[in-house]
């Protein structure tokens, strides 16, 4: 018979990340964020290839990071409001991490797998995060789509990509209950 770990288990019923915009200081240092990377970097990862890697971005690259968001929206014709949805997580933010998606050359694991693996490490950051008590947060957005933003903000190469931008920090507010899935009615039992 299995062990059950109910900690574990409602731990991941109730799991909600918190909205970036809520998070504040303090934040983990950096022996508590090595240690959330370590939890993170345990994601299903098939032939070990380990398509990922970390950027931590801290509060005083944050401005920076803001000013190239704000100009590539420009650029790219985007409207006000996008422009300071993207900008703004990084104007408000204290501390985030860009999960690099890192594709490597492999004869069996296909790219897509290695995609999934990267989604993998992204939730387990997350998780790792609230379950030690802090608020995070996965964001995306364009900025994370933009080759040019991709490349002047953090130099990533051709063969990498954002997954996601983990927002880590002290929650100000406990976000309001969102509805779930209806599991019925997306399940098939064959």
């Amino acid at each position: 018979m299995p062990t059950p770990n109910p900690d574990a288990l409602h731990f991941l019923q109730t799991r909600r990340s918190r909205p970036a915009k809520t998070l504040t200081t303090p934040v983990p240092d950096r022996d508590t964020l090595t240690e959330l990377l370590t939890v993170a970097s345990r994601a299903p990862d098939h032939g070990m290839l380990e398509p990922w890697r970390f950027i931590v971005i801290e509060k005083p690259a944050m401005a920076h990071l803001a000013d190239i968001a704000e100009a590539r929206g420009t650029a790219l014709a985007l409207d006000a409001e996008q422009i300071q949805k993207d900008r703004g997580q990084f104007d408000q933010g204290d501390l985030a991490v860009v999960v690099v998606e890192v594709q490597k050359p492999s004869p069996k694991i296909p790219p897509l797998e290695q995609t999934y693996a990267v989604g993998g490490v992204c939730l387990s950051l997350v998780n790792a995060a609230l379950a030690s008590g802090w608020g995070a947060n996965w964001l995306s957005g364009w900025v994370s789509h933009d080759r040019a933003f991709m490349t002047e903000a953090f130099g990533l190469a051709e063969h990498e990509r954002i997954a996601g931008i983990i927002h880590i920090g002290t929650e100000t507010s406990a976000p309001p209950e969102r509805g779930r899935p209806d599991i019925t009615a997306i399940t098939t039992w064959q």
